[in-house]
């Protein structure tokens, strides 16, 4: 993602038709895919905000995010993902 100020927001349909308003928090790569954390966009920020970790995969050719089911996989890209937000809150420390 682009070092910049402000928030980016997708919105996703799910296989019902529903569509969400999301915020996207963080994006990173590993292992040749895009993970992305995300939070409803709609969330109040004086409630806990669910964030959620999506892995975006191709599917017919088409990019779809999927929750990921492995939890080795999730803890590794959730350490990333903190890793991340961690060095961009404090870009002062090396």
């Amino acid at each position: 993602m682009a070092e910049e100020y402000g928030s980016d927001y997708m919105t996703i349909v799910d296989e019902d038709g529903t569509e969400y308003e999301l915020e996207v928090l963080s994006s990173i790569e590993y292992n040749g895919f895009t993970y992305l954390a995300v939070t409803p966009a709609d969330s109040d920020e004086e409630q806990d905000v669910e964030v959620s970790i999506l892995k975006s995969v191709e599917e017919d050719g088409e990019p779809i995010l999927c929750a990921i089911e492995d939890e080795q996989e999730l803890q590794t890209v959730y350490d990333l993902i903190m890793e991340q937000l961690y060095d961009e809150e404090d870009p002062e420390e090396s």
